[in-house]
């Protein structure tokens, strides 16, 4: 198992590299520079917005499908028919709320044609999730990782052309942004669907109520779960814009700085995508995760820690170079957010564990006291601080809910502290930030060397102090017994 998820991750990690964090910083950063602040900071408040009440849409099927059918394959062609069915009507119950909600909000008539298109996009990208979730249960963990970057790359594609291809003389307009993400989404949808269905006998959609309601019972631990986490990583954008005198303003510096904090997210959504079926496999078969843990954890902390600490040192280097109206201000917003990327990375590792061991009941109870601590801390402090108390917010919350799932993982699977992996990070931690240090000092030194020297010491240093597993890496050398 340990050998099949690091096939994998490293097949992932090389065709994610190549497509998201270019999309991000390339594609999805120009629109920002060429759009300016205001409108994209409406962009993605519209787009956080949407994203709140995503999980009406979803309803936990993601992850109860992505369970289920990693233990019980031979379910796909009961479980996917009826859940077609379910899907296109949670859709239309996601469409009404959402608008409604947007009336009660106050948001201007103007949006709401833009408005519709985002509706459109989060319940095309539900459904691209929910074949996933199928494609990966049934093990076909390549031809998932093709389609985790095939709507980017369509979009990279789309968005280019608009950008680069000079065949208008308009200024480039968010709303085409938009109806690209739309049109590249519908396109993988569509491919998603027909790999599902040639697994089919056949495919007979059908309206069974008690089939259907016991489905939503059984997923509803996880659409609380998922609606929840959503709250306190998404609403910081929605409170922004709606709490501070400048609010759009305000929306757009905390977007430019959580770009970098998606564009590593990256890496962590492949793990959890990874560990989540894995994990219920082997959980079924009355198999250790332990082993998996151990190859897991160090490996995505070390990483993350070694990009934090360089982000940190050169967040205003990075921050100029990245856009046209940065400012010392968004660097420190993005100073204090590029943290929660060591704390978002351990809750992917801890929840997808959890997730799978089926403890969603006391992962709720968890994520509940973190909304409640991260609307409580946003309401006290954006209004004076902005974007800053949001980072700041962000990260209180994220350590709150990264310490909860390590205790109920303790629990639940009865882990002991790992007293060397602790020491081995937290020296890792302490030479990079001396190394830095010294960096920042030595004002000959290029801020790009002295960024690539950290990335590179810290690769390094994790082979040395075995938070990467050389032996595990060779592993992969061998051909499969």
């Amino acid at each position: 198992m340990n050998r099949e998820f690091l096939l994998n991750l490293l097949f992932l990690l090389f065709i994610n590299v190549l497509i998201k964090p270019f999309y991000i910083l390339g594609i999805d950063r120009t629109v920002q520079n060429r759009v300016g602040l205001e409108d994209y900071g409406l962009y993605a408040t519209l787009f956080s917005f949407t994203f709140l009440l995503q999980i009406i849409n979803d309803f936990g099927l993601q992850n109860f499908n992505n369970r289920n059918i990693s233990q019980h394959r031979q379910l796909l062609p009961k479980y996917f028919p009826n859940m077609l069915v379910l899907k296109l009507g949670l859709g239309l119950i996601y469409t009404a709320l959402t608008l409604m909600a947007a009336l009660v909000l106050g948001y201007s008539a103007d949006y709401f044609p833009l408005l519709l298109f985002f509706i459109l996009n989060q319940i095309l990208l539900s459904a691209i999730l929910f074949f996933r979730s199928n494609i990966s249960g049934l093990g076909f963990y390549r031809t998932d990782s093709w389609l985790t970057i095939m709507d980017r790359g369509l979009l990279i594609v789309l968005v280019g052309f608009l950008l680069w291809g000079n065949w208008t003389t308009q200024p480039f307009q968010i709303e085409w942004f938009v109806y690209a993400q739309t049109t590249s989404l519908l396109l993988t949808a569509t491919v998603a669907f027909f790999i599902i269905y040639r697994q089919l006998p056949r495919l007979t959609v059908q309206f069974r109520p008690a089939f259907l309601l016991l489905i939503l019972k059984k997923s509803y631990p996880y659409a609380l779960a998922i609606f929840l986490m959503t709250v306190y990583t998404r609403i910081d954008f929605v409170m922004i814009e709606r709490l501070h005198p400048t609010g759009e303003k305000e929306a757009g510096i905390y977007a430019a700085a959580y770009r970098l904090l998606d564009a590593l997210n990256v890496i962590g959504l492949l793990f959890a995508g990874l560990l989540l079926p894995m994990a219920a496999r082997l959980l079924k078969e009355k198999q250790s995760i332990r082993p998996l843990l151990k190859l897991s954890l160090p490996m995505i902390l070390c990483g993350a820690i070694t990009v934090v600490i360089a982000t940190i040192f050169y967040r205003k280097e990075l921050l100029f170079l990245l856009y046209d109206d940065a400012s010392n201000y968004g660097a420190n917003v993005l100073g204090v957010l590029i943290v929660n990327f060591i704390l978002i990375s351990g809750g992917y590792i801890y929840g997808s564990l959890l997730t799978a061991n089926d403890s969603l009941e006391k992962m709720n109870q968890l994520f509940a006291l973190s909304v409640g601590l991260n609307v409580g801390l946003n309401f006290w402090l954006i209004p004076q601080y902005g974007a800053l108390a949001a980072a700041a917010t962000t990260v209180t919350t994220q350590t709150f809910a990264l310490i909860g799932q390590i205790i109920l993982a303790k629990r639940e699977f009865q882990l002991r502290n790992d007293i060397g992996l602790i020491a081995r990070l937290v020296l890792l931690g302490c030479i990079l930030v001396t190394l830095g240090i010294y960096l920042k000092m030595s004002f000959g030194t290029s801020w790009v060397v002295g960024f690539g020297i950290l990335l590179i010491l810290g690769i390094g240093l994790g082979f040395l102090l075995r938070l990467l597993d050389v032996a595990a890496f060779i592993q992969l050398t061998k051909s499969e017994r």
